[in-house]
């Protein structure tokens, strides 16, 4: 997309950090925008503030762990601005703790927020982008924990690796349709993820967060003191406008992924070399290419 002035935007996770920045972002390029989310109360504050900026917003109520709500969420955009240009799914929870402590609740509400509510977002809004045939731009809010793993974060991890991977191959299948595809690996973001808890629906159970308390605390202050979510908002406009895959805002954590990616190319190297292959004459399909 080359011009998003006039085009509608819908956010989810939009009435507060990221999506609220995105938000400000696009409402700056003169867009419109259905901001999502499950707390109301911040929803409605989140909407005030976008059209005290002369932002033409309205808000919905979106549970993206749940299929219908995104979809109920999709048709009142549609209903409400007539088309969308932009769908953000970026609605995302935190949840992690040692191996043998993590709930299977926390578990359940991870995949169902951060990996599901990106399906749902993606199979929801397709027919309607494909509808109004001027192009479109999904932007799929994965981490750097989607190129790097952390250890005791493996529910959250698990979630972005994934997110990362379908957007990789969502973009290959989309691209003659003229509709892109982004995914969105910031860093530490100054945003309430430390509690995402707050808005657990009660199917997943009481957040159980078994990490020692000095060690939650120091992942608190390492988001707390992350750059400003607008700085990110800014970023994925560029992004999109720019029709770029990949969208980082911590160039200086480019080190981590390199190392991880060096140990990846060193355990091919080590598998060229194994006797337990040597002699192996099978070639894998020429045919077979990434994000073609």
């Amino acid at each position: 997309m080359k011009d998003l002035s006039g085009k509608t935007a819908f956010v989810t996770g939009g009435a507060s950090g990221i999506g609220l920045s995105m938000a400000r972002a696009f409402g700056t390029a003169g867009m419109n925008v259905m901001l999502a989310d499950i707390n109301e109360e911040d929803l409605a504050a989140a909407v005030t503030e976008l059209n005290e900026r002369q932002v033409k917003a309205a808000g919905v109520r979106c549970d993206v762990a749940e299929r219908q709500s995104v979809e109920r969420a999709a048709k009142e955009t549609v209903d409400r601005f007539g088309k969308v240009h932009v769908v953000c799914n970026n609605a995302g929870v935190g949840a992690g703790g040692p191996i043998d402590a993590v709930k299977p609740g926390d578990w359940d509400w991870t995949i169902a927020v951060n990996l599901m509510g990106v399906v749902y977002g993606m199979e929801a809004f397709l027919p309607h982008i494909r509808a109004h045939g001027e192009g479109g731009h999904y932007v799929n809010t994965a981490s750097m924990a989607g190129m790097i793993s952390v250890p005791g974060m493996e529910p959250y991890t698990a979630s972005k690796y994934a997110v990362v991977g379908m957007s990789e191959g969502w973009a290959g299948q989309l691209a003659a349709e003229n509709i892109g595809v982004s995914v969105l690996c910031p860093g530490f973001v100054k945003t309430r993820i430390y509690e995402s808890s707050r808005a657990r629906q009660d199917k997943f159970g009481q957040a159980a967060d078994e990490r020692d308390p000095e060690q939650a605390d120091f992942a608190k202050q390492l988001v707390l003191g992350g750059i400003d979510p607008d700085r990110v908002g800014a970023r994925v406009v560029e992004s999109i406008l720019a029709n770029e895959l990949y969208i980082f805002t911590h160039p200086d954590m480019a080190p981590l992924f390199e190392e991880r990616a060096k140990n990846i190319k060193a355990a091919f190297e080590r598998a060229s070399e194994s006797p337990a292959l040597q002699g192996l004459d099978y070639k894998t399909p020429s045919a077979i290419s990434m994000l073609d």
